[in-house]
């Protein structure tokens, strides 16, 4: 665990803990909008409730939004596992056209899978425009794994492997297992790009949607940190938008590497050009990081 004198943020499965922290400081008033990971809800008093509630008092005036999926935390929780990711995006887009506060614009911030899910929103619903996109360790290229899945929903996270490995591709476990939708087996590269009913359209591998790579050419800034000892996510290059090479599943190749990036489906390669996307890394694990760290590489973005 990583401690600071201030704050300490740790990862248990797709939570961040936070045990304490006050010192970073900002005169801006963008509205920010959060959305947790897999195994953790919007209001975890240890983790996006203590985020939402940190953020505030750090940033006065800001508007913090920390996503709910459903009608209760029970049902965000169990949403971030089982509802169609397809429809969670649609659920998020419309509740952000519909608040007042984000009309002007809004930075966004998302925490392992609510990373990848944040991007779809960028891509897929401009208005209220999102200015910047902070992923924290979000798995833009998928998972080929669950080494941990979250520890301790052991008897979920073994069925939901049970179920990704004997199918991910088939229609059933697609429409309602979420890890499912951005389940990249780079052994079946074909499968896939056919039935990969979220992850294969928001990264245009079956046909390029000019929108999509439009709004997210829109972005200030796409900023994505990678955790050096990740022991959840599999590869952990996907928090850099990297992946396995093609065909195989044990050499790794960059984003500027692949054939996304250099066919440029996405604008990435533009936007990297303009200096729109930043790398950032830290050493801890999972979702682990310093208040320091935080205010120093995480913090200005927001502004």
């Amino acid at each position: 665990m990583v401690l600071s004198s201030t704050l300490s943020l740790i990862a248990v499965s797709g939570c961040v803990l936070l045990l304490c922290g006050s010192s970073c400081a900002s005169n801006d008033t963008i509205p920010l909008v959060i959305w947790h990971g897999m195994g953790d809800s919007c209001c975890n008093p240890l983790s996006m409730g203590a985020m939402k509630k940190m953020v505030e008092e750090e940033v006065p005036g800001i508007y913090v939004l920390s996503l709910m999926i459903g009608k209760s935390v029970l049902e965000d929780t169990e949403n971030g596992f089982f509802m169609d990711v397809n429809e969670q995006v649609s659920f998020v887009c419309h509740q952000l056209a519909q608040d007042p506060k984000l009309k002007g614009g809004y930075n966004a911030m998302g925490f392992s899978q609510g990373s990848q899910f944040l991007r779809a929103v960028a891509q897929r619903c401009p208005y209220p425009p999102m200015k910047n996109l902070i992923s924290v360790g979000g798995q833009h290229q998928g998972v080929y794994g669950l080494p941990r899945c979250p520890g301790e929903s052991s008897h979920i996270c073994d069925w939901i492997r049970k179920k990704l490995n004997s199918g991910a591709y088939t229609d059933a476990v697609q429409k309602h297992l979420v890890q499912a939708q951005y389940w990249h087996d780079p052994l079946n590269d074909d499968l896939y790009k056919k039935y990969s009913l979220f992850l294969a359209d928001i990264n245009q591998e079956r046909v390029v949607n000019e929108t999509y790579k439009k709004n997210l050419m829109s972005l200030n800034k796409f900023v994505m940190v990678k955790f050096l000892k990740d022991t959840m996510v599999d590869p952990v290059d996907s928090e850099w938008f990297g992946f396995y090479k093609p065909g195989q599943a044990e050499e790794m190749e960059t984003l500027m590497d692949s054939a996304l990036y250099k066919e440029d489906r996405l604008g990435l390669a533009e936007m990297n050009k303009a200096g729109k996307l930043v790398f950032l890394a830290t050493n801890g694990d999972h979702l682990q990081f310093t208040t320091e760290w935080f205010n120093e590489k995480l913090l200005p973005f927001l502004h």
